[in-house]
């Protein structure tokens, strides 16, 4: 199963006051597995970047001029989330966001429906304590001393792990089913299960004859004699 964790940037609280996205964080999951395939980006929001958004993730107007517009990227973006579900911590204010911009380029929305919000699922399972995403990391004992300020990749990172934990898959399940467990034998053996084709050898004839002069050079008494049929 694919899933993408996100997370943005922004200048401000509401899209509807003009405030815009300045950066999104990507990191894909497979089978709840980091892939090593991220979607990192920073936009110009044509405007200022007020002093409070400013003092939570250090990126100012000044930097921000130099970068592309949403629009330069939102082909990209859009191929990278595919149909995954979208994993993000308060996720319907980074949706907002980008469905905000996604309307100026004239895109179809994200469904609603995609969303799977980490501080909705933290809330059912510790009730009444902090569940911010700082919280969470020292809860499950996360490295998150890197992070000075908040940062899109990074913190989408650190959810990454921060989800895994919240849904219990740190570790992998193992499940048996019928195909997989050996039928008994009448006497109450379990039967050896046998390919319905044989593996091809992959050790060569000649390969063999050497390892068996080699073996003769370890004398009588090596221990891979009492293996030898």
């Amino acid at each position: 199963m694919r899933e993408i964790i996100f997370d943005t940037e922004t200048t401000g609280l509401d899209p509807a006051q003009g405030h815009r996205l300045i950066e999104i964080g990507c990191v894909e999951l497979v089978n709840r597995f980091p892939t090593g395939k991220v979607f990192h980006r920073y936009f110009n929001p044509e405007r200022d970047v007020p002093a409070e958004a400013f003092a939570i993730h250090g990126l100012s107007a000044d930097f921000l001029k130099d970068h592309p517009l949403f629009e330069s990227a939102v082909g990209e973006f859009l191929d990278f989330l595919g149909d995954a579900p979208l994993v993000a911590h308060n996720a319907f204010f980074d949706l907002g966001f980008i469905n905000a911009e996604l309307e100026r380029t004239k895109r179809v929305a994200i469904g609603r429906e995609r969303i799977v919000d980490t501080l909705m699922i933290a809330r059912r399972r510790h009730p009444g304590a902090p569940n911010r995403l700082d919280d969470l990391c020292v809860r499950y004992r996360i490295d998150n001393s890197h992070r000075t300020k908040h940062g899109a990749l990074l913190d989408a990172e650190l959810l990454a792990e921060v989800y895994v934990e919240l849904i219990g898959a740190r570790q992998a399940a193992f499940e048996l089913t019928d195909s997989m467990i050996a039928t008994p034998s009448a006497g109450g053996a379990a039967q050896a299960r046998q390919r319905a084709v044989p593996l091809a050898a992959r050790v060569s004839d000649a390969e063999r004859e050497a390892h068996r002069a080699f073996i003769v050079t370890l004398g009588e008494k090596t221990l891979w004699n009492d293996y030898q049929s």
